[in-house]
């Protein structure tokens, strides 16, 4: 299932795409094959989001994308967000199994979001970590409590909504500052301001 450019790919097939505004935020403007990369929210809500916009890229450039223990994302919120909806897997309750389905889907699919339940053991991360690395996916991980090391850590500080009025409008957008760090070639600060 496996998207272009894999197995057997150049160097600089390695990366999955991501849409243009977060390019900058990610050493060699895609998502490197084998990371893993943590997507929270300290600041203002929008880690499913940023999160669902990192796969987007990637399924346009036809990748395969799944999610998996975040049943609060929806078709409707991915389509809305560019994913091509017949590349996308969805595990919205894995259960007591939420380790396993992660690891089948890190094997098959070329980014995987997990919001694993509660805070997973450092052994199960690690071991996830490494299926990644080996099989070349990418594992995007929703919230802060994930103990092994990330290759990037990204997090929506601040957002602010338009097109509303003194009690009238509605709503046309969110501008958000996304701001990523990491280690190796990711370790210098980025920040942009999306919509």
């Amino acid at each position: 299932m496996r998207g272009t450019g894999w197995p057997g790919a150049l160097a600089g097939e390695r990366r999955l795409e991501v849409v243009a505004p977060l390019a900058p935020l990610l050493p060699g403007g895609g998502l490197r094959r084998g990371s893993t990369v943590v997507v929270a929210s300290p600041g203002a809500p929008g880690a499913h989001a940023l999160a669902l916009a990192l796969l987007s890229g990637a399924s346009q450039g036809g990748s395969w994308c799944a999610v998996v223990g975040a049943p609060e994302i929806g078709l409707v919120a991915a389509f809305q967000m560019g994913l091509r909806l017949e590349r996308l897997a969805l595990v919205a309750h894995p259960g007591d199994e939420w380790l396993t389905a992660v690891a089948t889907l890190l094997d098959s699919m070329d980014a995987v979001v997990i919001r694993p339940p509660g805070r997973p053991r450092p052994v199960d991360t690690r071991r996830l970590a490494a299926r990644a690395r080996e099989r070349g996916s990418v594992a995007v991980v929703l919230g802060t409590g994930w103990p092994e090391g990330a290759d990037v850590r990204m997090s929506v500080h601040t957002a602010a909504w338009s097109g509303l009025g003194a009690g009238h409008g509605h709503l046309q957008g969110r501008l958000a500052e996304v701001v990523a760090t990491g280690r190796g070639a990711a370790a210098r600060e980025r920040r942009v301001r999306v919509w």
